[in-house]
C-alpha cells in the first residue's frame, strides 16, 4: 500500500482566516497568534468557555481546545480524572482531559482538513460542539468538585436527558 503525494497540490486556504471572520461577525473579542494561532472566549449558561484553535498546515490540521473557568483543586485530581474517564467512554468524537499542571479541564478535538481546507459551516459546527461537550459536563464536575457525589454520580447525573424547563 502506498500513499502518493503531489507537490503541486496549492496550499489549503488558514482556516483560522475564516473562524476570524465567523468570530468577528458574532462581536467575540479574540487574540490571533499569527497564523497558527487564535484564542477566544465565549459566555454559556454556566460558565466562561475559553476556545485556542491551533492550525498546522504540514499536517492539515485544525487543533480545538476549549476550557472551563475554572481549576481543579489538588486534591479532588484523582477523582476528576475518574469523572473524565466515564465521559470519554461515552463521547462520540473529541475527548476532556485535565492538565497536570494548571489544572484545567479541557475538551479537545483535532480535524484534518484536507487539501480542500474546511468550510465555515464545519467551524461553526466545531465552536457548537465544544460548547454543546462543556455545557453538558459542566453539571458532571460541579458534582464531583464541590457537590460531594462520587465520580460515578456525577457522570450518572450529568447523562441524564431531560425533557422540558422548570
Amino acid at each position: 500500500m502506498s500513499v502518493e503525494y503531489s507537490d503541486d497540490l496549492e496550499a489549503p486556504e488558514n482556516p483560522l482566516d475564516t473562524l476570524e471572520t465567523i468570530v468577528s461577525s458574532n462581536e467575540w473579542p479574540f487574540e490571533r497568534n499569527g497564523e497558527t494561532e487564535m484564542a477566544f472566549a465565549i459566555g454559556g449558561s454556566f460558565s466562561q468557555y475559553h476556545l485556542w484553535f491551533g492550525w498546522q498546515e504540514q499536517a492539515l490540521s485544525l487543533h480545538l481546545r476549549c476550557g472551563y473557568d475554572f481549576t481543579v483543586p489538588d486534591r479532588q485530581f484523582r477523582d476528576i480524572c475518574e469523572v473524565l474517564a466515564r465521559i470519554n467512554e461515552n463521547m462520540g468524537f473529541g475527548f476532556f482531559d485535565v492538565s497536570t499542571t494548571e489544572h484545567v479541564i479541557n475538551f479537545r478535538y483535532t480535524a484534518m482538513t484536507g487539501s480542500q481546507g474546511i468550510a465555515p459551516a464545519a467551524l461553526e459546527h466545531l465552536v457548537e460542539t465544544a460548547l454543546g461537550a462543556c455545557e453538558k459536563f459542566y453539571p458532571a464536575f460541579m458534582l464531583a468538585l464541590w457537590g460531594g457525589k462520587t465520580p460515578t454520580e456525577a457522570v450518572e447525573a450529568a447523562m441524564l436527558e431531560t425533557v422540558g424547563e422548570a
